[in-house]
């Protein structure tokens, strides 16, 4: 075939043709391509085969071969009226090649109702130049179907209702013109299909409800135009399922209700434009669903019921445009966002997802994780190196906010902490002041821990000096104030030192020498003197009306030193809820 050309012309010669592989046909068509900008056209020699021979041979029952032949008609619609035959009799076909054939007929190209059978059928490099394509509820029972390197014209293709019951069927490499593609209802049984490379050019291209059989199914590197592409309530089986590096065009893209089996799904690098891109209530037993470093410019990207409950989804470097991506009640095992750019709002209030990984992600705008009107099931959740510009609207009590992060077996404390600084950052721009707190207090105790490992590691001898003073910082400021987001447990710390220090008064003055000293006529019990001293000792008051002696005077300067720390401690912790 000669590309580039604005129009040919064809002359039939009645010379035979003989091609390489010795085939031979009566005729010679001699077909002069016209070119812009040149005077003289170019010629190229094929063989020919009218109409009558052909509906001849298929009365015979011979095998159609055309390869490197010109056809100007063929129409299984007219060969069924010239015999007198119902419009819908099946039409047996053994052996069909027209590999590297030119089809340049005016009329509708109509294999439909047809039975082909033989090791292959094959138009590997034809020419389709005008007209409409029709298969319509043709059955194939061949090892290779090939439409490898087709040109088909602008118009309607219909493969509506087609079957292939075995063997390979490709359309890798295919370029198709302008107008609709139809496989609605096709059934692939098993072998591969490959429509890689394939080029769909405009027009709407339809598979819905076609079954894929046990076989692996490539649409790599193919490229849609801007109708839209559909491939709602299609079937896929134990199959791999590749759309890597396909190009999407801005038409709607819609896999709803798609069963994707148990293969293995990959939308790598994938392109989409600015239509809506829909994967609602799909289904999926087993296996991997990918989406790794895909391009979503703009549009809705719907994910909304669909059931992976055993299914690990990756969107893993995947640029997401503007528009809202919805996970809202899905069943996944694990969902890893990781570094992606989620620059519009996010709904992920999954029904289920075990693993819910958004490290590294930027998040421009809202994700929301509350889940309003059911409880969500997520196990574990990553925010290691997030950068937060948005929000995450997700509660503390019904997301077990402490839940996701302390479960994640392979995190340092280090990194533990760092999420809860960024939930402790987010839950105060929320206004969320008491998730603000938790999440603070999570953020010092992890902190605290990762500051210990890092010097005993280090220095495995600081240990000896390390391991106290964490213990002493882990009473003082975390059980007793959780880092000053309690003023109620200050007061409570505050109840027990001060009744401790009583019980340890009254030890002291029954089973030692030591002494609470009345510098007034004073009746006082032991046990009321011991609490007492306690109470003016802790709160730093001083009357003067007793003192300690003997050992009670360290006991008293320690609980001095405890109360004035405990009353600060408290000031801040509640200042600081007023003020919020």
């Amino acid at each position: 075939m000669v590309p580039g050309h604005s129009s040919f012309s064809v002359e039939i010669k009645k010379l035979k043709f003989i091609t390489e592989e010795g085939k031979k046909f009566p005729c010679t068509a001699l077909i002069k391509f016209h070119m812009d900008g040149k005077d003289k056209p170019l010629v190229e020699l094929m063989g020919y085969m009218g109409e009558k021979e052909i509906y001849n041979a298929i009365d015979k029952g011979e095998e159609l071969n055309l390869d490197y032949c010109y056809i100007d008609k063929f129409s299984l619609r007219d060969y069924r009226l010239l015999r007198n035959l119902d419009s819908r009799e099946v039409v047996n076909i053994k052996g069909f090649t027209a590999r590297n054939s030119l089809f340049g007929g005016y009329a509708t190209l109509d294999f439909s109702h047809a039975l082909f059978e033989g090791k292959e059928f094959s138009m590997e490099n034809a020419w389709i130049t005008r007209g409409d394509i029709i298969f319509e509820s043709s059955r194939f029972k061949t090892e290779l179907t090939s439409f490898h390197n087709t040109r088909f014209p602008d118009g309607y293709f219909n493969f509506k209702n087609v079957i292939f019951e075995s063997g390979e069927v490709t359309f890798k490499n295919c370029k198709f013109g302008e107008g609709e593609k139809n496989f609605q209802y096709a059934s692939f049984y098993s072998g591969t299909v490959s429509f890689v490379n394939t080029e769909f050019t405009g027009g709407d291209i339809n598979f819905i409800n076609t079954k894929f059989g046990q076989g692996d199914v490539s649409f790599k590197v193919a490229r849609f135009g801007s109708g839209k592409v559909d491939f709602h309530f299609a079937t896929f089986n134990d199959g791999k399922i590749s759309f890597e590096r396909t190009e999407f065009g801005d038409g709607r893209v819609d896999f709803r209700t798609v069963e994707f089996g148990t293969g293995r799904v990959n939308f790598n690098r994938s392109v989409f434009g600015e239509g809506e891109v829909v994967f609602d209530e799909c289904e999926m037993d087993a296996g991997k669903f990918s989406f790794k470093r895909a391009i979503i410019n703009a549009g809705l990207f719907s994910f909304e019921e669909v059931m992976f409950e055993h299914v690990d989804v990756s969107f893993e470097r995947t640029y997401f445009g503007n528009g809202k991506v919805s996970f809202y009640k899905t069943w996944l095992h694990s969902l890893s966002l990781n570094f992606c750019h989620l620059d519009g709002f996010v709904d992920l209030r999954m029904n289920q997802c075990l693993v819910l990984d958004l490290s590294n992600t930027i998040v421009r705008d809202i994700i929301d994780l509350n889940p309003h009107e059911f409880t969500a099931n997520i196990q574990t959740m990553y925010m290691a190196g997030m950068r937060l510009i948005g929000r995450i609207y997700l509660d503390w009590r019904l997301n077990h906010v402490k839940h996701l992060i302390d479960t994640q077996g392979s995190s340092s404390h280090r990194v533990k902490a760092e999420q809860y600084r960024i939930l402790k950052e987010n839950f105060k721009n929320l206004g969320l002041y008491n998730d603000e707190d938790r999440a603070y207090v999570e953020f010092k105790r992890h902190e605290s821990r990762a500051d210990l490992e890092s010097a005993t590691t280090q220095e495995p001898v600081s240990a000896l000096y390390q391991y106290p003073l964490y213990w002493f910082k882990l009473g003082l400021f975390d059980k007793a104030g959780l880092y000053a987001t309690s003023p109620v447990r200050v007061l409570i710390t505050m109840l027990i030192s001060f009744i401790l220090f009583s019980f340890l008064y009254e030890f002291l003055l029954i089973f030692s020498n030591a002494n609470i000293v009345a510098t007034v006529d004073d009746q006082l019990s032991i046990v009321a003197r011991s609490f007492y001293h306690s109470a003016i000792t802790f709160l730093t008051i001083g009357y003067g009306d007793h003192y300690p002696f003997g050992a009670v005077r360290w006991v008293s300067a320690i609980e001095g030193f405890l109360g004035l720390f405990l009353m600060s401690y408290f000031t801040v912790a509640f200042v600081r809820k007023i003020l919020r």
